[in-house]
């Protein structure tokens, strides 16, 4: 059986893999600690639930934990998320308390895996504050910030400065995004995984047997959004746009998501979005448990054109899972979408729902153009944005950060490289 790099190489080409392995080989043994706070549902378990296999098989010591808390906790988690991505939403004391207190719990639970790990990822803000108690810390701790902190809300942006400050650095998808911090701050874009159950190839009949189980008809347009039911997803503004196509072309809207662990907000805009569609037989509102990747591999495959008009979005991983599917997508003109899809290259990026609506129209009245795009949205992806690129930069960050201001830094191979065994 093939090991899970040599599976990669099929798809990314030896050199790469020869690469990571290089990068690897002064890592072998380390202790690589992430943590996150849910293991299902969203980009950032998505990631990890790859690369942390990834990761041992180079032969590191890699674990994944999660922080854990209760409802207060989560409200008051979502409002900072809400809040860092321009919200102005203030915070109570007693939820801040919450989170204070919630974060001291899960370090008295993970105290010693924490203490003793040569590296540490603490992801976002639900787990920010861990680092403030630990005390006895071996290892360099990295925050990851995975959202949109252009524009942030300063009073809750400063509360959370204070634990982020301290960490030996942290890592944006996008420059617009850094914020100033003391400490060294690098910039590396989410990915996906081409091995994924929600990025492989689909046979054609379970494709046509996912569409017709939800009573969706190949025989017209399909449009599609999937993500969480988030206000930022902006899903009742697809609505709009759908709602102008329809006046010109028919088509069909699919909205397929479900929620995350720790987002309490998913089930109240769901309400609102199936409020807003009423009866129409022509939009599918479609609730998936997080574990649905062979079923949004398949509605993606099947779509004619993928849309993310996210108001704002740190990445958005459901983009390139569009593109790497060879299908234009549809884009928020905001944060990361901005690095994924290129206007006229890849698909096309709006602001609002008329502009949607727009390239949507324009696009079924040009199938060439179509078909060129999706090619060049594939390509793209296979350049850019597959996990192994992502690895070997987080590789190459924990390198640099272990030799520290060393001017030359070489990297023997790995005897398996030089033997040619």
């Amino acid at each position: 059986m093939e090991s899970l790099l040599e599976q990669y190489a099929s798809v990314v080409g030896n050199e790469v893999i020869d690469h990571l392995k290089q990068l690897a080989n002064p890592l072998k043994g380390m202790k690589i600690l992430h943590i996150n706070s849910t293991k299902e549902g969203g980009g950032v378990a998505e990631i990890l639930n790859r690369l942390i296999p990834l990761k041992k098989e180079l032969g590191i010591d890699a674990e994944w934990e999660i922080i854990t808390g209760e409802k207060d906790f989560y409200q008051c988690t979502k409002k900072m998320h809400n809040s860092l991505q321009g919200n102005r939403d203030d915070i109570s004391s007693s939820l801040l308390a919450v989170y204070e207190s919630t974060n001291l719990q899960n370090f008295e639970r993970l105290g010693k895996k924490l203490e003793e790990a040569d590296i540490v990822f603490i992801h976002d803000p639900q787990p920010a504050a861990l680092l403030h108690f630990c005390k006895k810390r071996k290892g360099k701790w990295l925050w990851r910030c995975h959202i949109d902190v252009s524009h942030p809300y300063r009073p809750v942006w400063k509360y959370l400065r204070e634990y982020i400050k301290d960490y030996d650095a942290s890592i944006w998808s996008l420059s617009a995004f850094v914020q100033p911090l003391s400490h060294p701050q690098y910039l590396i874009p989410p990915s996906i995984d081409p091995l994924s159950e929600k990025n492989i190839e689909l046979p054609k009949k379970e494709i046509s047997d996912f569409f017709d189980s939800w009573g969706i008809r190949r025989n017209t347009p399909i449009v599609t959004q999937v993500s969480r039911f988030d206000r930022f997803k902006d899903p009742v503004g697809v609505i709009q746009s759908y709602r102008l196509i329809q006046n010109y072309v028919p088509v069909q809207l699919v909205l397929a998501g479900g929620s995350a662990s720790d987002d309490p907000e998913g089930q109240e805009v769901l309400q609102e979005v199936k409020a807003y569609a009423g009866n129409d037989p022509d939009i599918h509102i479609l609730e998936l448990p997080p574990d649905a990747h062979r079923a949004i591999n398949a509605l993606q495959r099947g779509s004619d054109i993928i849309i993310q008009k996210s108001l704002k979005e740190g990445f958005g991983l459901t983009v390139t899972e569009g593109l790497w599917k060879g299908k234009p997508v549809i884009g928020g003109d905001t944060g990361g979408i901005k690095l994924q899809v290129i206007d006229h290259y890849c698909g096309f990026r709006v602001s609002t729902p008329e502009g949607a609506a727009m390239r949507v129209r324009y696009l079924l009245k040009h199938p060439g153009t179509m078909k060129r795009m999706g090619k060049n949205a594939r390509q793209f992806v296979l350049d850019n944005y597959l996990i192994t690129r992502q690895l070997r930069e987080y590789l190459t960050l924990i390198v640099g950060l272990l030799y520290g201001s060393k001017e030359k830094i070489e990297l023997k191979l790995p005897p398996s490289l030089t033997t040619g065994k």
